[in-house]
């Protein structure tokens, strides 16, 4: 095995974050009451309970670094995800950015800002 990292993340609801991701191609590989772990190919993202959370104060976040950058945001937009500048959920265009790196965002139904990063 190499060497990883897996973000941990709050959700308000298990169940609507399943729902939102899985639209995204994840699928749920561990679930109890107190830990959530989805998968999508050689992305894993694990979730812990955080009733309490207003989005609207969030500042979580995460890079997702892609092989597909732009495969993975047609997914994002075949979902219904809106691109837009507020609100949550939505998406923003990857873009290439003053370092050189092509980099997307997607803000999940909890706000969380998940960086969509083009691998070189």
């Amino acid at each position: 095995m190499t060497d990883h990292a897996t973000p941990n993340l709050p959700s308000r609801d298990f169940d609507a974050t399943a729902r939102f991701y899985a639209a995204l191609g994840f699928v749920e590989r561990w679930r109890d009451p107190d830990w959530m772990i989805l998968r999508r190919g050689g992305l894993q993202l694990e979730f812990f309970p955080m009733a309490e959370l207003d989005p609207a104060a969030s500042s979580f976040g995460c890079c997702l670094r892609l092989d597909d950058l732009d495969g993975f945001y047609a997914a994002c937009k075949a979902a219904g995800i809106p691109e837009a500048s507020t609100g949550w959920p939505r998406l923003h265009p990857p873009r290439l950015e003053d370092w050189g790196g092509r980099v997307g965002y997607l803000v999940d139904p909890d706000c969380t800002l998940l960086r969509l990063v083009q691998n070189a």
